[in-house]
This record gives C-alpha cells, structure tokens and sequence, in this order.
C-alpha cells in the first residue's frame, strides 16, 4: 500500500472514530412482567437478556452502553438494577436476570399504567442523582432512553405514557420507545425481526411533540434472536451531531446539482453527505477469543499457537466443511478480514502419488464449486479439547484459476442489527438527471493496462480433465432456478 493510500485509509478511520460513542445515552430497562403474559415470556426474555450482557460487558474499547437500570412490574414496581457501568459488571447483570425469574407468574396486577408512569420518573430521578455523585469520566452524555418491554397492545401503552407523562419534567429523556413483544399476532407483513411504527393519529403526534421527547412504538416477535438483535441496537454509535463521511460524484458524472469553482471556473464535484454504521463487532473486541479469526492481517495470524516443543513444527490446522452455500445467498456484510488464498501443497514431505491424487482432488472441488456457483462453510477444529463452543467461521470461494479464496465471516453472535429502510419510489427526476450525467465525454475509461496475450501454442496444458465428470443433484437447501445476474458493463 502506497503511502497515500495509508493515509487515506488513516484519515477515514479518525473520522469514524473521533466522534464515535461519545454520545452514547445511558440506558432504562422497565420490564412489564405482569401475569398471565409473563409466563410465556418470562424464559425466551431472561435467555436474550442474558446473551446480551455476556456480549455488552466484555466488549473491549469505548464505553457502547455507559449505564444500565432495569425496572419490573410485577405485582407491585421494583427496582431490579440501579445505574451500574455496564462494561466489566457480568456478575451483577446475572443477579439481575435471576431476580427477572424469580419474579410471580400469577397473580394480579392494577393500575399498571400508574406504575410504568413511575417507574420512568424513578428512573430519571435515579440519574440525576448518580450523575451528581458519581464521577463519569468515561461517558458524556446526560440523557437517558427509556425502554419498555410488554406483550400488552402497544399503541394503548404509548398512549398511556403520552397522557401520564405530559406534565412531568422530562428534560433529561431523549426517547422512550415501548417495545410489543408479539406472542400469537403473525408478522407476515412485517420484518421477521421488528417493526418500528408511530401513532398514527394527529392527536397523538401532537401530544408527543408537546412532551418535547421522542416517543415510538416497536413491534418484536416474542424469540430469543429477535429479542437479542432488538437490545442489540442500543450496542450502535447514537451520535448525530455530524454527518461520517463526505462522498464527492466526479463532476463529469453530472450535469445539474455541480457548481463552477471560483479558483478554475471548473464545476466541482457533488457532495453526498453520509452517516456510516456497524454491520459487525470485531473478534478482537472479545477478551476470550478463540485463537482463529481475531486477526487476519497475514498467514501467522491463521495459523494456531504452538503448544510443542521448541524444535517441532506446528501442526496443520484444520477446517472442516460444515454446509454449502449458494453464493447468491451470502451477504457481504458478514464477512471481514484480509482474505487468503488457499491450494494444493507442494510440500516436498508428501511422495509423488499422494501429491498428484490430492492436487487432482483439490482441480475437481474448485471445478465444481465454480460451476454451481456455490461456497463452503468451514470451521475451524480446536485441537486443544478443551471442549469451548467458540469457533471460527470462514467462506471459501472458488476462482478462475486451481485456488480457493478464504474468507472469515462472524457468526450471529457478532452480527449487529441493521434496519434499514427500502425505498418504493424512484428517486426525483432531478437527482436522477444529476446523477447519470448526459456528456457523451464523461464516459469512465479504464486506468490499467490489460494483460498481453498468450499465443496459444504456449498455452499450459491443464492438468486433469472433467469433460466427462458426471453431474451432482443440487443440495435440497438450493433453489434449482437460480439466474446468475449480467455483469456490469462500463462503457
């Protein structure tokens, strides 16, 4: 890499991270455990809450959620957690999700709309009276979320929080969102994760304006993984004060929305300003991560520690084939890393015959692999027997040549939610226009030189021929009607 280059790539990283999880709000839990929904929830809920705090507390670097309080409505409100630092308090969480537990699945409840009302001004009075005793070097912000998990109808929720706290101080609460935890209502219609709605009504718009606070309503359906991902989302920066990124469209590209410089009287180019996020949490954030997959930086950091002795050679590591994947189904965002290229041996330990059987193998998996346009899921195999149910997960795609590229992708576990909006509409005309440009002269050009050709008496011979290999059946988790897409072509 050029030194121009590291210097591009090092100023994007300190825009990213110098204004990065600075503005991060303290965060309010209220947990409505009120019978007979607590029942159904009680297990699917404690189970997410507790993956999520296993992940929150251990993330190494900047303070991603700075404070936590949890409140439950039971029978009666109590006070489950009071504003603890999240990172490095594993121990006190899992109080709290034992205490979650224990709580009554029988019973009943009354007046719970007065009990959530005080429960939120329990909380906000709480943090004004942490944040005037308590140093909080590693945090700034001085506003708190508010989140409310129930399974009852969330719109009359919301409105009971929109009467009950219209006339309450609210100065430090910048959101309050209720959460509708959906147990037989079926989203067909909707996200399979969530589904974030508003009052529909002018008069409950009006009444949330006039709370000065951002109110809204999010639907969940009622399992473990879309609950996990739901919490997840508080893990994301929450800053906005400025855009993240600066993406300039080359003036030729456009015709409308460029304006003359005054230096050259050129048109300057096309500003779009843009907000970047997290798709994944980086293993080396993770104190106990397994030994593959923190870094990929060079073939040292793939290979294990050597545990032998100091004149012995480590042995190979190996990666066993958990699933076929269709490569139209793998989403780029998943995968991380420096890629490394991956084919057959030369090692000169091996005799001829089981070079040459496994170099033939090695042609016949990269061939098939090419043709169905598919990828191998593989998994790292710990031979440490240590019994850890922590592993490393790579891709492995096919090429034109006899090599496979090896990718590490992160399992769900790491994966951050990401919701994002789809628009049905075309963009405006104008926009368009600007976009697209109609100089004839704007057309791109290539910057490399193209390869010289090879005469074709020189052509290497291939070393193994698969013109009468016999055709497999696609895997039963495949579409048979896949159509590859037309490249893009550049003029």
């Amino acid at each position: 890499m050029s030194a121009r280059n590291r210097s591009c790539s090092s100023s994007i990283l300190q825009a990213c991270s110098s204004s990065s999880f600075t503005r991060q709000p303290s965060r309010v839990l209220i947990v409505d455990a009120s019978p007979p929904w607590w029942s159904e929830t009680c297990t699917i809920l404690c189970q997410a809450l507790e993956n999520f705090f296993f992940l929150a507390s251990s993330l190494a670097g900047p303070a991603r959620l700075p404070l936590l309080s949890v409140f439950a409505i039971s029978v009666q409100l109590e006070c489950l957690l009071p504003f603890v630092q999240v990172k490095g308090n594993l121990t006190r969480l899992l109080s709290c999700i034992e205490e979650l537990r224990s709580l009554p699945q029988e019973g009943c409840v009354r007046q719970r709309g007065a009990l959530l009302k005080q429960a939120v001004l329990d909380s906000l009075q709480q943090f004004k009276q942490y944040m005037c005793h308590t140093a909080h070097g590693d945090f700034n912000s001085n506003c708190v979320e508010v989140t409310v998990l129930t399974c009852q109808p969330g719109q009359a929720v919301l409105r009971q929080m929109e009467q009950g706290l219209k006339n309450s101080d609210l100065i430090t609460l910048r959101r309050l969102l209720v959460v509708h935890i959906t147990l037989q209502q079926s989203l067909s219609d909707r996200s399979p994760a969530c589904s974030l709605e508003t009052p529909s009504s002018e008069d409950d718009q009006e009444e949330s304006l006039m709370l000065g606070t951002e109110m809204d309503l999010q639907l969940v359906e009622g399992t473990v993984v879309a609950l996990e991902n739901s919490l997840k989302m508080w893990l994301h920066d929450q800053g906005g004060d400025r855009e993240h990124l600066h993406l300039l469209l080359p003036p030729s590209l456009t015709l409308q929305g460029s304006t003359q410089h005054p230096a050259n009287n050129r048109p300057s180019p096309v500003c779009l300003k843009c907000d970047m996020q997290e798709r994944l949490l980086s293993p080396a954030l993770l104190p106990s991560t397994p030994d593959l997959g923190v870094k990929t930086e060079s073939m040292q950091d793939f290979q294990p520690p050597n545990k032998s002795l100091a004149n012995q050679n480590p042995s190979p590591q190996s990666l066993r084939v958990v699933k076929v994947l269709h490569a139209g189904g793998v989403c780029q965002s998943v995968l991380y890393g420096l890629p490394l290229i991956i084919r057959p041996t030369s090692c000169w330990q091996l005799d001829w015959d089981e070079m040459e059987t496994n170099q033939q193998t090695f042609h016949a998996l990269c061939h098939i692999l090419k043709n169905r346009d598919w990828f191998l899921l593989v998994r790292s195999e710990s031979g440490s027997g240590s019994g850890s149910a922590v592993f490393s997960y790579y891709i492995l795609q096919s090429s034109g040549s006899l090599s496979l590229l090896l990718k590490p992708v992160l399992t769900r576990e790491l994966t951050l939610p990401c919701c994002l909006p789809v628009s049905l509409e075309d963009p405006p005309l104008p926009a368009l226009a600007s976009v697209e440009g109609r100089q004839t002269q704007s057309r791109v050009r290539a910057t490399v030189a193209p390869l010289p050709s090879i005469p074709l008496n020189k052509m290497p011979r291939r070393l193994v021929t698969l013109s009468h290999s016999r055709p497999c059946a696609p895997a039963l988790f495949f579409q048979d009607n896949y159509e590859e897409e037309d490249p893009l072509m550049i003029q």
